[in-house]
């Protein structure tokens, strides 16, 4: 859109959370104030583009969800700037909760006030600090509220050379007024083999436990890296385990099964049932497109053809998904885990009863 002359004064990045909305709207500011761009890319070396690195540039201007510290006291962006800059820096694609709990709102609501809604339309209104463009980079519009109103004319009819960049995860809750006067950019989710690449990568993780978790993480990076932080297995190895027990009706297998996962935290629990419910995923496909690739290491691919090929029917897979997917929802709230994970293998057994699968 910037080589073509077509970049809108009024750009909504809209995608799920942990598809980076924020650092590519970052990166698109960087790009916007860069003194030596190329066709694609920002330099990255000149001064436009490490201030905006820093957050720091003059012409590049704020706007988030706030609280306010003190009774009386109105929440604004610029409260927080500090530390929206070092949360950007530790974790560029964290989420609006995180934000909020860095910040100690505790049990607060974050807001974007109408105060910061008019400041916002006095500051760009103002000419620019170091004569170029000025860019408004506002993450999670969700949370203006009707306030948002109060920058449509700004929106429809921005200064010259203002560029407004808004950021958000729930497009239906940003007001309809708003949507309608932007140009939208939907992202997709992040395909696993690039989240495998960037875990191995940035954090260290052995390549296949980063294989792994790509899939868990369903495109979203920033699962993925809750996803590293709460896995400190290989968990294939136990899936294996627990599919032998089930199609060699083992019952005492099953005992030591759930004893030994009742004793992981419930995340390390929801983990390992997301997981198994992606080999499952997996395995339907296999059996209806057996030709196409499994983007899987080669131990799991070898599992999820084995599982492909028993008589289990695909309603059987549908149900054993089903049963994962209650399950988690339970562990979420805090029912008995023992309980459940006992209920579920029993569950999954009975929908396997019968069919022998050499594994």
């Amino acid at each position: 859109m910037w080589g073509n002359n077509t970049f809108p004064h009024a750009l909504l990045i809209t995608g799920a959370e942990g598809t980076g909305g924020l650092p590519l709207a970052l990166a698109l500011a960087q790009y916007i104030f860069c003194e030596q761009k190329s066709e694609f890319d920002s330099c990255g070396k000149c001064p436009g583009c490490s201030k905006v690195a820093r957050l720091e540039h003059a012409d590049l201007h704020l706007s988030f969800p706030s609280i306010s510290h003190r009774p009386g006291v109105k929440p604004m962006s610029k409260q927080h700037m500090q530390e929206f800059r070092e949360f950007v820096k530790q974790t560029p694609y964290g989420t609006t909760f995180e934000w909020l709990q860095f910040i100690g709102a505790e049990n607060k609501q974050g807001n974007i006030t109408a105060d910061e809604c008019r400041e916002i339309i006095e500051t760009l209104y103002l000419r620019s600090y170091e004569g170029g463009k000025k860019v408004l980079l506002m993450w999670r519009p969700e949370y203006l509220g009707k306030e948002g109103n109060i920058l449509l004319k700004l929106i429809e009819e921005p200064p010259q050379d203002t560029i407004m960049i808004f950021v958000a995860e729930q497009r239906e809750n940003i007001l309809a007024t708003i949507r309608s006067r932007t140009q939208e950019v939907r992202l997709v989710p992040i395909p696993a083999t690039d989240i495998a690449d960037a875990l191995t990568a940035r954090t260290a993780t052995d390549p296949s436990i980063a294989a792994q978790v790509a899939q868990i993480a369903m495109g979203s990076y920033t699962e993925a890296l809750r996803l590293i932080r709460h896995s400190e297995n290989d968990l294939f190895p136990e899936v294996r385990q627990m599919f032998n027990i089930l199609f060699t009706n083992n019952g005492a297998g099953v005992s030591k099964f759930v004893e030994d996962w009742s004793k992981a935290g419930r995340e390390q629990q929801k983990d390992l049932l997301h997981y198994i419910i992606q080999l499952l995923e997996h395995a339907i496909k296999a059996r209806y497109a057996p030709n196409a690739p499994i983007a899987l290491q080669a131990a799991e691919a070898e599992f999820v053809r084995k599982l492909a090929g028993t008589k289990l029917s695909f309603e059987g897979m549908n149900d054993m998904t089903k049963v994962l997917g209650d399950t988690i929802y339970y562990i979420e709230r805090n029912a008995h885990s023992k309980t459940q994970l006992h209920a579920m293998l029993i569950k999954m057994h009975h929908i396997v009863l019968g069919v022998k699968m050499p594994i």
